[in-house]
């Protein structure tokens, strides 16, 4: 991957910080014999330092988990490893370990950088300036495609134990409260039944249109969102 010439190379040492002289020690010194403390520089400068190495770090490595997604889409997750990740983000892997402790935690990171994301585009969804049955509808359409095109992952040995981590359980919760509360709305406007708690009901669709990952089409993937979406309308 070719890095962004404006970003830090990732096998770039960083600069010495800030030196301080012999004399400025020694004023030090003699401010502390007298009973005062001063910095031996402006106080901006570590602040900015900090900044800078910790600037410099995040873009490393956002470009690691960039390489790792790139990975993970071309070859399936099981094809990436530690030499792969290093040659894709154009790195020793011994400065790659510099930034994260093994695969184990790289895989950890991308992971949850993809679910991020994921959360980020079904709040996205049910945003959009329509009724709250619409709303839903729309919500879980963005869930099957994301199930449909994560299926692969979380049929292998590693890509399960990933998806079944325990720090996941905040963003199922953030996921079943999203489409509950749009029921919540919808039970409300009198578009949605009121005879099964809408708890009940959030586990239903959810549950229902994780099936979309063994479907082939995006015509079929709509066809199973507009049925459990039409389950839980309110009686005509």
């Amino acid at each position: 991957m070719t890095a962004d010439s404006s970003s830090p190379s990732p096998n770039t040492t960083l600069p010495a910080g800030p030196r301080r002289s012999p004399s400025t020690a020694a004023g030090r010194r003699a401010a502390v014999r007298g009973g005062r403390r001063s910095s031996p520089y402006a106080e901006p400068v570590p602040q900015l330092w900090t900044e800078m190495v910790e600037a410099h770090r995040r873009s490393v490595r956002g470009a690691i988990l960039d390489a790792t997604a790139a990975l993970v889409t071309q070859h399936g997750l099981p094809a990436v490893t530690m030499a792969r990740v290093a040659e894709q983000a154009g790195m020793t892997e011994a400065a790659l370990h510099k930034y994260f402790s093994g695969l184990d935690a790289i895989l950890r990171a991308w992971h949850d950088r993809q679910v991020g994301s994921h959360l980020a585009y079904l709040d996205d969804s049910g945003h959009q300036p329509a009724d709250p049955v619409q709303r839903l509808d729309a919500v879980l359409r963005a869930y099957a495609v994301v199930v449909h095109q994560t299926h692969e992952h979380h049929t292998t040995g590693l890509g399960a134990s990933l998806h079944r981590r325990e720090g996941l359980a905040d963003a199922r919760r953030h996921l079943h409260d999203t489409v509950r509360n749009l029921i919540v709305e919808g039970v409300r406007a009198g578009d949605i039944r009121d005879d099964v708690a809408p708890d009940e009901l959030a586990e239903h669709c959810l549950h229902a249109v994780a099936a979309a990952g063994g479907e082939d089409s995006v015509a079929a993937i709509r066809r199973l969102v507009a049925t459990t979406v039409a389950g839980i309308l309110r009686p005509a």
